[in-house]
């Protein structure tokens, strides 16, 4: 073959000769060494007219290629590919069925509208072809020919046709006839494919005989089929189950996914048993299967094993793994191992879960040791059994395996309180070897729970205070939290311990923002009510269960029947990372304007119209009270009056919306604002990972808006997010030139792609248009009357709006905090006028005069400007800032 890739002078000038010769040989030659170039990535379009010319003729396997070259070209030259038109539609009425079909099939393929129209009638004559390899290669092409114009299928009644097609006798027809019909459904606005009792029962018919690939594309459609009674749901069951003993892993995936629907609609509860029997053994032999199809088989068997616990619990060894697994393939089999673990099988998997822990893999040495500590959790029973097995592990002094068996027991010790303190003391013997955050985290809170029954617990905590402000968020957390516990237990020798934890956490912290008010919450907590500290920090938590890492079971319903699908591998419904065709289908202008927009945004379509609203920090209205200085009066004789003393340095709190959830940022919780600082536009962030997995690699970018606004750089200087950090980023965003704004556009929508090592999120929300004010903006009073009275009248609009009852005086402070400049104030016929001034984008004046009835929440404002096209905007920041 590689004799056509050479190339050598004058070699075109030869291609074209040979293509226009008699001899079929010879432009076969040529159109192998053709179909090489093009292969490469070498343009080949100047012999489109010269191939063209070749279709006319009867060699197959000249027609082959030289469809296969107009498939690639008929795009960039759809007016020379219509010369090919006539060829088509005259092999399409061919005596040789496979000339007849592949016409179909090309013309099908080229997407251009303009040969697409002639494509109809050709078609229709296929579809009722008397031979089935062209009935099915034409259902396809009605698929293809949607895609491209979907009125046109419509008009022309082709999906009748295919509806028709369900009937042939020949089941590969029907077989892609059904996946031309769920890709139509995937993207029309309709319903294109609608399951019946009667169609369904044709297409079980024609199951037995299909493709292995036909008779996927049948169960899957089929899947989603609500049976009428128990009875039809029991004979369909029937007329599936044989598939499941399919050699194709995906047609037995497919047929476990459609019993697995229809159990819901069984109620005899021995033909249930019974078919949930016959699936184990088709799902065990997946196990054997290669790495990428058993690891596929784990999680879709993870899924089924949560919905129908008993379907494997008696091949529990089936799962034991192998030493020349995949990594991802031991990880696996150990969640499956943990959901089929039980009183009589707990110490087989122990043995062989101890005998993982002391392999050379750190992540699956980890996930073992963890995987033990659940089974603790699961199982009463076991749980003196699994605790002796981490202890044997502890003492191996190997730093990873320490490590995480503390991180399980603390879980051990919130399921079972009060239980097996005894191997405190051999845990402190390992502190020296902490150097993880979570494992750090976790003994800090076993000190905290258990500091009444720890001798030198203060020792150990000072210990950890030297680095206090190194440490991770998490640690600090917990080390804030451990600190109070002791003082509430042993108050007398604490005190100096709390004081110091407190001001490091209120005063010295910078960075932590929830580090702060939980230092703040405990101060006042301790120094108003130390009974009530006592309550809330010393309270009983609820007991912790292995059923945390099961999916919600609405969740899981939806997943069942995805099985076989990437939604049963990623464990995610699909809309979550896939947007469905129908969805984004856009005009022309549209995609021009997407063409134009930045690299980084990918689709927005998905993003809701409205803006995201979310209340700010669940902490704010404590924390706004006010703080008790020196003077206030403690308690007599109270081991917390000390506390009295501490004086506060916090920061007014900014309210930040919610403008990513952390459901919809795969545990990426993201809140925000904008603020105006040093005479620029900020964005200040709350990044906070609530999923299980750190995150890193942040970045941001916006959308095309109204006033050009976008990061001044898209990197958030946030290295690393660990599980349950929070972390605050300002970034700084640049404004377009004045001259590039266009202000006729009244949004101030902005849409914001967020992106991290996981994936690219996108959001929108409402951008302040106060924070557009300049800090030039003042204006004398003079000069201020001389711009009013130059401006013409029609520059001027009067409008009214409510506010929050006030002052002219607070009215008058709120307004100069947002870059509003007072000019002057008077007050006739018992109604208060303010007059300000602003400037925003450069050199745009506006001036206000505001006028305020004493006892009414009703303010009348005029505002003149030079450009009318701004008054929306600065109406909006108005009511917006006297409404606070």
């Amino acid at each position: 073959m590689s004799k056509y890739f050479s190339s050598k002078r004058g070699e075109l000038t030869e291609i074209k000769e040979d293509l226009n010769s008699s001899d079929d040989k010879r432009k076969k030659e040529s159109l192998k060494k053709i179909i090489a170039d093009m292969t490469v990535g070498k343009d080949v379009s100047m012999l489109f007219s010269d191939v063209v010319k070749c279709v006319n003729t009867s060699n197959i396997e000249l027609k082959k290629l030289v469809y296969l070259y107009l498939l690639n070209y008929a795009k960039t030259q759809p007016e020379l590919a219509i010369l090919a038109v006539n060829t088509f539609v005259i092999d399409s009425q061919s005596f040789n069925p496979l000339a007849r079909a592949l016409a179909i099939r090309t013309m099908g393929c080229i997407r251009v509208n303009s040969i697409s129209e002639y494509l109809c009638e050709p078609l229709r004559k296929a579809l009722k072809d008397a031979d089935p390899y062209v009935r099915k290669t034409a259902s396809i092409c009605v698929a293809k020919l949607h895609d491209i114009n979907p009125d046109l299928v419509v008009e022309q009644g082709f999906l009748e046709s295919l509806h028709d097609l369900l009937s042939d006798s020949n089941p590969m027809v029907v077989s892609n006839t059904v996946a031309a019909l769920s890709e139509i459904n995937e993207t029309s606005k309709v319903e294109a494919f609608k399951l019946t009792s009667g169609t369904v029962s044709k297409l079980l018919t024609a199951l037995n005989e299909c493709s292995e690939w036909g008779q996927v594309f049948i169960l899957n459609s089929i899947a989603p089929y609500n049976a009428k009674d128990s009875r039809e749901a029991e004979n369909m069951a029937e007329r599936v189950t044989s598939r499941l003993q399919h050699s194709n892993a995906a047609v037995v995936l497919a047929a476990v996914k459609v019993i697995m629907h229809l159990l819901d609609f069984i109620d005899s509860d021995e033909v249930s048993k019974s078919l949930v029997k016959k699936m184990g053994p088709p799902l065990v032999t997946l196990i054997s299967k290669e790495p990428e199809v058993q690891y596929v088989a784990l999680r879709n068997i993870n899924l089924i094993i949560q919905k129908k616990p008993s379907i494997l619990s008696y091949e529990t060894r089936v799962f034991f793994c192998k030493y020349n697994d995949p990594l991802y393939v031991k990880l696996e089999k150990l969640e499956i191992m943990i959901m089929l673990c039980n009183d009589r099988n707990v110490e087989q998997v122990l043995m062989e879960l101890k005998e993982y822990a002391t392999e050379a893999d750190v992540e699956f040495v980890r996930k073992s040791v963890k995987v033990i500590g659940r089974c603790a959790i699961k199982l009463d029973k076991a749980a003196d059994r699994c605790v002796s097995v981490l202890m044997d592990l502890i003492q191996t002094k190997v730093n990873y395996i320490v490590q995480e068996a503390i991180i399980v027991i603390k879980d051990i010790f919130r399921k079972y309180p009060n239980r097996y303190e005894r191997i405190i003391s051999n845990l402190c013997e390992s502190l020296e070897s902490l150097d993880e955050p979570e494992a750090k985290a976790s003994m800090i809170w076993i000190l905290g729970e258990y500091a009444e029954r720890i001798v030198n617990t203060g020792e150990i905590l000072e210990s950890f205070l030297e680095s206090f402000l190194e440490e991770s968020h998490h640690v600090q957390l917990q080390l804030l939290t451990a600190v109070v516990k002791l003082f509430l237990k042993r108050p007398k020798e604490s005190q100096q311990l709390v004081q110091t934890v407190l001001e490091l956490a209120t005063q010295t912290n910078h960075r932590n923002v929830d580090l702060r008010d939980r230092g703040f919450l405990y101060w006042r907590l301790l120094s108003y009510d130390p009974e009530s500290a006592r309550t809330v920090v010393l309270s009983e938590r609820p007991l912790i269960s292995e059923q945390s890492t099961m999916l919600d079971p609405s969740l899981l319903d939806k997943l069942i029947v995805n099985i076989s699908t990437l939604s049963s591998v990623y464990h995610k419904t699909p809309e979550t990372f896939v947007v469905k065709l129908k969805d984004v289908v856009k005009t022309k202008a549209e995609k021009e304007e997407d063409n134009e927009e930045e690299a980084f945004i990918v689709d927005l379509n998905g993003v809701p119209n409205q803006p995201s609203t979310g209340g700010g920090n669940p902490l704010g209205d404590i924390l706004d009270l006010g703080m008790s200085g020196p003077d206030s009066s403690p308690l007599d004789n109270d081991p917390l009056s000390f506390l009295s003393g501490v004086t506060s340095t916090q920061p007014q709190a900014t309210s930040k919306a919610v403008w990513l959830a952390p459901e919809q940022g795969m545990g990426l919780q993201i809140n925000g604002a904008f603020a105006r600082r040093n005479r620029e536009v900020v964005m200040d962030l709350v990044l906070t990972n609530r999923s299980s997995m750190p995150m890193s690699d942040f970045a941001v970018q916006f959308n095309k808006n109204t006033f050009g606004l976008a990061p001044s750089t898209p990197a958030i200087t946030i290295p690393r997010l660990n599980p349950g950090e929070s972390a605050n980023h300002s970034q700084p965003l640049r404004v377009a030139q004045p001259a590039q704004i266009n202000p006729s556009i009244q949004s101030l929508v902005l849409q914001i792609a967020f992106k991290n090592n996981v994936q690219v999120f996108y959001t929108q929300t409402e951008i302040g248009f106060h924070v557009f004010f300049q800090e030039d903006g003042a204006m004398e009073k003079e000069s201020f009357l001389r711009t009013w009275k130059s401006l013409p009248e029609d520059h001027e609009r009067t409008l009214e709006f409510n506010i929050r009852p006030s002052s002219t005086d607070q009215a008058q402070r709120k307004l100069e905090a947002a870059n509003l400049f007072f000019v002057t104030k008077r007050t006739m016929n018992n109604q208060e006028f303010i007059y300000m001034s602003g400037r925003v984008f450069g050199d745009n004046l506006f001036l206000l005069e505001l006028e305020f009835t004493p006892g009414s929440t009703l303010c009348k404002c005029s505002i003149k400007t030079s450009k009318l096209e701004w008054i929306p905007f600065v109406s909006q920041a108005l009511q917006s800032q006297l409404s606070l």
